[in-house]
């Protein structure tokens, strides 16, 4: 295991827009930026099935993707499931058909190409993306675009219990989150989130 905070040169920024994708989830259907167009929000966050980071926030993404009814949680797991076999897609379903992971999508980025388009770089690594609003001249949000466009407005930890055993006292990813969906500014201070780093593929 190898210990790593998730910030990168490929970052991407406050503002930026989502990345697209089209991947597997593990039902069976494909999944792009598309199929969340529905949303207020999208919270997408880079994990897997092994990593005790990742694990001890399961409970967390769940709750989330059960609470709030605007928001899509989104697991992607990049890892290289070759060297590491309980990574997957079929262990990835497994955790589904379980009950552990309970998300709004759980997909399998096996390329690994999305997870270099957001700048990933451990398990897990959460990016909050709002829905993108038109502009005027102003540069001020007028109102919610119709296509799916997203927009970054959070990348940082979800709580601050760094580790898998410590119990956390504030939950940076409902902050957040809460003031997504009352229409104000994320104002949160993107201290990097700490977990296992992916498992990239040899190239």
């Amino acid at each position: 295991m190898v210990l790593m905070e998730s910030e990168s040169e490929s970052e991407l920024e406050a503002g930026d827009a989502a990345p697209d994708f089209e991947l597997e989830g593990v039902d069976g259907n494909s999944y792009s930026l598309e199929s969340f167009a529905d949303n207020e929000a999208l919270l997408v966050v880079f994990t897997c099935n092994h990593c005790p980071y990742a694990q001890a926030k399961f409970d967390l993404l769940n709750e989330l993707a059960a609470e709030y009814d605007d928001i899509a949680v989104v697991g992607i797991n990049s890892n290289d499931a070759e060297e590491y076999a309980a990574d997957s897609f079929e262990v990835m379903c497994d955790r589904v058909e379980e009950g552990t992971i309970q998300y709004d999508a759980y997909l399998r980025d096996e390329s690994q190409d999305v997870a270099r388009a957001y700048g990933a770089v451990c398990t897990p690594d959460p990016f909050l993306f709002a829905r993108a609003a038109q502009r005027d001249a102003d540069d001020r949000a007028v109102e919610p675009r119709d296509d799916a466009g997203f927009e970054l407005v959070y990348h940082g930890r979800l709580d601050d219990a760094l580790n898998p055993d410590d119990e956390p006292t504030r939950f940076h990813i409902r902050e957040a989150i809460d003031a997504v969906l009352t229409g104000e500014e994320v104002d949160l201070e993107w201290q990097p989130s700490q977990g296992c780093s992916i498992k990239w593929k040899d190239e």
